[in-house]
């Protein structure tokens, strides 16, 4: 893939005009509107949620959906998250996501495309593809009047295993948020920052293996802290302003 790095918004307005993924259905004015407004969380294992300790109930997206009812906001959160899943295989899906005809998407990827595995001395793809792939994300979206979410992930705890190269993985996932929160910035899109605030919650002496069941996956008490930080973006987009967190 072409390095589309560092070409600021003129490529994310280039690729919006150009219809560059897919070809599925846009809304029109004649379309039957959903009743609720729908939102899908789009990403990897960790938006997935569902593992040994995790129920459905308990993922940040389920925590999202009752969030927005307590808001008095009817909003159904459809979780497609996938485990394994990088920017790349994202793109071939994204005609799906548009059929569900979502107002809004939450994109969080990079845990997958920043890792190395054990025989590999470098990440799945690189940062640059990585950051091409979310401008592509968010210009197929927006291209169809969906309003794009990018999140970075949760940082690894400190009890993770190490990556291929006997390295931490946050030392290669940490530039591929940086890329995240570049692209947001680039493109003019909400940003919800788990990696910062993780990073930030370990700084004032969270164990943040307390917060996973594995040092990557989130745990119930993770998944919350994930919803706490993602309902306000959420809400502003549907509502056009914000509100905290209902505990």
């Amino acid at each position: 893939m072409a390095d589309l790095s560092g070409t600021g918004p003129r490529l994310c307005g280039l690729l919006i005009t150009l219809g560059l993924i897919g070809s599925g259905p846009s809304a029109t004015a004649d379309d039957p509107a959903p009743r609720a407004a729908r939102v899908v969380a789009l990403g990897d294992s960790i938006t997935r949620g569902v593992r040994p300790g995790v129920r459905p109930e308990d993922t940040f997206a389920a925590l999202a959906e009752r969030a927005l009812e307590a808001d008095g906001i009817a909003a159904e959160v459809v979780n497609l998250g996938i485990g394994g899943e990088r920017t790349d295989q994202a793109l071939e899906r994204l005609d799906a996501v548009v059929e569900l005809r979502p107002r809004v998407v939450t994109v969080m990827y990079g845990t997958n495309d920043s890792y190395v595995d054990p025989g590999s001395n470098s990440s799945r793809i690189s940062r640059e593809d990585y950051a091409a792939n979310l401008r592509a994300i968010v210009a197929a979206l927006r291209r169809r009047g969906i309003t794009p979410i990018l999140m970075t992930e949760p940082r690894w705890a400190d009890n993770a295993p190490v990556n291929g190269l006997g390295e931490s993985p946050n030392a290669r996932l940490t530039p591929f948020m940086d890329a995240c929160r570049e692209v947001a910035a680039e493109c003019g899109v909400p940003l919800v920052d788990h990696f910062s605030r993780w990073t930030a919650a370990r700084a004032d002496g969270q164990d943040l293996a307390e917060w996973t069941t594995d040092g990557c996956h989130p745990n119930p008490l993770g998944h919350r802290e994930l919803a706490e930080t993602l309902h306000p973006a959420i809400r502003n987009a549907l509502v056009g302003r914000q509100s905290s967190f209902d505990r």
